[in-house]
Order: structure tokens, then sequence, then C-alpha cells
């Protein structure tokens, strides 16, 4: 049986929706079926998943009301929950048993320098927002309209997932899908003095980076990254885009260093595909949950390989 890690994106689960607790879970049902091919296959599936436009949605909502939202740490694990129950109902015991949520928290350096340079894109796009007079940090991305700016919040380096080793003896356990991860797991520093104990930090950490982590923690042979789009491209959002069907580790390393990806979007995911695969001999795949069984079949997503 192959092990692989699912990473399932906020925008993914979302896609176009309005961020309803019906939406959630009719989209949630809806990548139950796309995800069907992969447990017909024989694959032992381990779920992370997003929570960028949920987190901005909860900053919005509680600024509008008390002008004071709740800390950032505090929002990723009420997401993380959230999105967690949904998965948990949604998936059911379509993929060998019933799956099982494990709260998250993820150690990361209180100096990182993601702290100083925030570029986590978080909640909806905004076509007609002025960026020099945002009252936040904002990003430009390539919306569905064209030109469109994202809130953007500290994205410190995963270090650590606190919950490897449990989350590593439910995988081997192979009693139903582990949900963990969410958000990219709760952001945590030790306390200074105090062995053994942490506290959140103003952060979301990438959740694609923490899923290849948490991959390779429990030994799995492939990454599979589901979002908005079929597959990486070269030149993304201009008249020359082309999608990446096959690379290496090296080929995309070198197309990150040109600046090819979108920082807080497809970069991390990229970077990631290309650590686990350089690092494990796996595989890795990027698409959207329409075109997975297309993407299995070589004819969609960007499949990452080991240098021959």
């Amino acid at each position: 049986m192959t092990r692989t890690a699912v990473a399932l994106g906020g925008n993914a689960i979302l896609r176009g929706g309005e961020g309803t607790v019906e939406e959630e879970r009719r989209r949630i049902r809806e990548t139950r079926t796309e995800l069907r091919p992969l447990h017909d296959d024989g694959h032992d599936l381990l779920f992370t998943h997003g929570n960028g436009p949920q987190v901005g949605a909860r900053l919005l909502t509680e600024t509008e009301a008390s002008g004071e939202p709740e800390p950032l740490d505090v929002l990723v694990a009420e997401t993380q929950a959230r999105i967690g129950y949904h998965l948990q109902l949604g998936l059911g015991d379509a993929f060998g048993g019933r799956p099982v949520v494990v709260l998250t928290r993820t150690r990361v350096d209180p100096d990182d320098p993601g702290f100083d340079d925030p570029s986590k894109p978080v909640g909806p796009e905004y076509t007609d927002l002025d960026p020099s007079s945002a009252s936040f940090p904002v990003t430009e991305v390539h919306g569905a309209n064209g030109r469109a700016y994202r809130r953007v919040v500290p994205s410190p380096d995963p270090v650590e997932v606190l919950e490897a080793d449990r989350i590593r003896r439910l995988a081997e356990a192979a009693e139903g899908p582990v949900i963990c991860g969410g958000g990219g797991g709760v952001p945590v520093v030790r306390r200074d003095g105090r062995p053994g104990e942490y506290e959140g930090v103003a952060a979301v950490v990438d959740k694609d980076r923490t899923t290849r982590l948490l991959a390779e923690t429990v030994g799995a042979d492939s990454l599979l990254f589901l979002t908005d789009v079929d597959a990486a491209y070269r030149g993304f959002g201009t008249a020359d885009e082309e999608p990446i069907r096959e690379a290496t580790p090296a080929t995309l390393r070198d197309l990150l260093a040109a600046g090819e990806f979108g920082a807080g979007t497809m970069r991390p995911k990229v970077e990631a595909a290309a650590a686990f695969v350089a690092d494990t001999g796996g595989t890795a795949l990027i698409t959207s949950p329409e075109r997975l069984r297309d993407a299995l079949d070589g004819d969609a997503g960007t499949r990452v390989v080991p240098a021959s």
C-alpha cells in the first residue's frame, strides 16, 4: 500500500464559495468523490488542510464587530477545529475507516525573519483596494477577475510538529485517515525558562511546509497538493503561461531562484514538493481536485520526480 499525504488548500475547499458552513460541507463532499481514485488505487491517506480564507474571514468579522480581533494563533486553532470537523463528517468512512482529527501545534523560531516580512495571504481578494491606504499589509495576486490584493500575515517556517509522534502512530495503525496539521498547525514558541511549555504567536504557518514535515515523519511515499489551479505554471497570469507537467527538484529550484512562483501561494508548494522528493526519493503532485484523475494518469498537474 502507498502512503500519501494530501494537502487540501483552503481555497480548494471553498473554490469560489461563500465560506458558509453548508458551502464548506458541500465542497468537502465533492472533494471526497474526487479523491476516490487514490483510495481505489490503494493509497493510505493522511490529510492536512489550509485555512487562509477562513482565518482572513474571521479577522474581518472580529474587527468589524469589536475593532480588535482574537490573536492569530487562537484563530488558527478555531479554524483548524472547524475545518477538521467538517472533513471528519464529510469524509465519513469512505477511505478505510473513521477519520481522526489531531489538533496540531507547530513550533517556530521566534527570530524567524518571516515575522518581519508578512507573506501569507489570508481572507478575500480586494479588487478596488488602494494598497497605499490599506490598514493592513497586502500583496498583489492574480485574482479571478484580474489584478487584486489580499491581506498578508507573518508566516515563519515550521521547525517541529509537536504532535508528530502521535500522528505517526495513528498513521501506522491504519485504522482510518488522519486529519492533522490544519492551517499549518497552531504556531507556538518555547516559553523562556519553562521546559516543555509553549505559547502561541501571531502568525499563520504555511500548511504546505508543515505537510512536508508530516509526510516525512509518517514515511509517506508520495505527497499531493490539491489547490485551486490545475498545475504549477511558468509565467502564471501572463499571456505566455505554460503548465509544468514534470520536473525534478533541481529544475524546480532553478525556477524558484528565478522568481517564477508567487510567495505564499504556489512557491511554498513547489519548495515543499522539491524538498520532499529530494530527501525521500518519493514523488509529489500539484493539481486541483477536479483534475486529480487526469493528473494521476499523467494528463494534468505537475509531477515532481527524483533525478534519474
